[in-house]
């Protein structure tokens, strides 16, 4: 166990820059997407907490964020079975791209008052992403909002 954590250790730094680059590419083509209705990253420049993000974590926000699919709940779950690169699994901060929509998956359980306030509503899809090329990422993302959105 100790042997593969110190080798992971070795790359680790090349592998949250990475990170941080697909994240920032991706997070910015959706917010520029019409079918999308909000991004909620820090390391996008709209993001009420960018100034602070950047002072606290020089080398980017990192790989996790939300979006919020216009269609609500039924466009989310045709979005995530629709994608082919991404992963579908409630984990995180994988080498590879994961999607979750936690409205019907981990946050299932609580009301809709309740999965709002934790930022999972029915319209919202968890991203974690990995070390992909960030073109196939996006040309993934686009497909499947095309077909969710149709």
């Amino acid at each position: 166990g100790a042997h593969y954590t110190l080798m992971g250790i070795e790359t680790l730094s090349l592998r949250m820059q990475r990170h941080v680059e697909n994240a920032e590419k991706v997070a910015a083509w959706l917010e520029a997407d019409d079918r999308v209705e909000y991004v909620t990253y820090a390391g996008l420049k709209s993001s009420p907490y960018f100034d602070r993000v950047a002072k606290i974590c020089p080398k980017g926000a990192g790989g996790l964020f939300t979006f919020a699919v216009k269609g609500g709940y039924d466009a989310c779950v045709k979005l995530v079975n629709s994608l082919e690169i991404f992963s579908h699994v409630a984990n995180l901060g994988d080498t590879r791209s994961l999607v979750i929509h936690s409205a019907s998956t981990t946050h299932r359980q609580l009301t809709a008052e309740q999965q709002e306030a934790a930022g999972a509503g029915p319209g919202v899809v968890r991203i974690s992403i990995g070390i992909e090329d960030a073109n196939d990422l996006i040309a993934d993302l686009d497909q499947a909002l095309t077909k969710a959105c149709a």
